[in-house]
């Protein structure tokens, strides 16, 4: 079972650290705690205002985040008038970064199709379908478990529960692979999943810090083909 955003796309890497490197690279200077705050209002938005529809692919989410986050920011003032139409800039550079992120985990996931049954366990808006679609996945995965579809979200473990008795697997026989501990690894392994945490610098303290609840740990997707393959 892998997660997709942060594991598949960006090889670990926090997609609020994606989005701050794009605002730095497009010069918008905005404090460390502002942007956390306007990253955190631009995620619930997309996930209480229903705006995602299910043909959007990933830059359509990228710039909805965007258009939130930037909004927040100008209300607090803390942009100037120009700035408030970067959105579209900022959806074109994390998408191409989220490109590169996946043209790279392609072969491994190609790898792991090959000799195992993948299954996609993801906390997304409802157009998975379409993101994979868009990014040439779709035929990695004959089994896709989607929060916004599934009507639950990780962490809770009935996300990983469900994915486990829709392909017919036991929990020992599962291996779980994702960036978050808190959302990905412990929730698996409360199951008695297997687990492969992607470890990279994380967004929060728990993602910063090893436990030894996660049964592997590895610092790049690449890593996975000679693990699992």
């Amino acid at each position: 079972m892998l997660d997709y955003g942060g594991t598949i796309d960006t090889n670990g890497m926090h997609w609020a650290q994606v989005i701050r490197m794009a605002y730095e690279h497009l010069g918008i200077e905005v404090d460390e705690e502002n942007f956390r705050q306007a990253y955190v209002h631009g995620e619930r938005s997309l996930a209480t205002r229903r705006i995602v529809e299910p043909h959007h692919n990933f830059w359509h989410v990228l710039r909805l985040k965007a258009e939130a986050q930037i909004g927040l920011l100008a209300e607090r003032g803390l942009l100037q008038p120009e700035q408030t139409a970067l959105a579209n800039k900022i959806a074109d550079w994390c998408y191409a970064y989220a490109q590169m992120g996946v043209n790279a985990a392609r072969p491994v996931l190609k790898q792991l199709a090959d000799a195992r049954p993948l299954v996609l366990v993801t906390n997304f808006y409802g157009n998975i379908a379409a993101v994979l679609e868009d990014f040439h996945l779709t035929g990695f995965f004959p089994l896709v478990v989607e929060s916004a579809t599934a009507g639950v979200r990780k962490p809770d473990p009935e996300i990983f529960r469900l994915a486990l008795k829709s392909a017919g697997c036991r929990p020992e026989e599962a291996v779980v692979v994702g960036d978050s501990f808190d959302k990905d690894i412990a929730p698996a392994a409360s199951l008695g999943c297997q687990t492969v945490w992607l470890k990279k610098a994380g967004w929060t303290p728990t993602d910063a810090a090893c436990d030894g609840t996660a049964g592997l740990i590895i610092s790049d997707f690449g890593a996975l083909g000679e693990i699992l393959g």
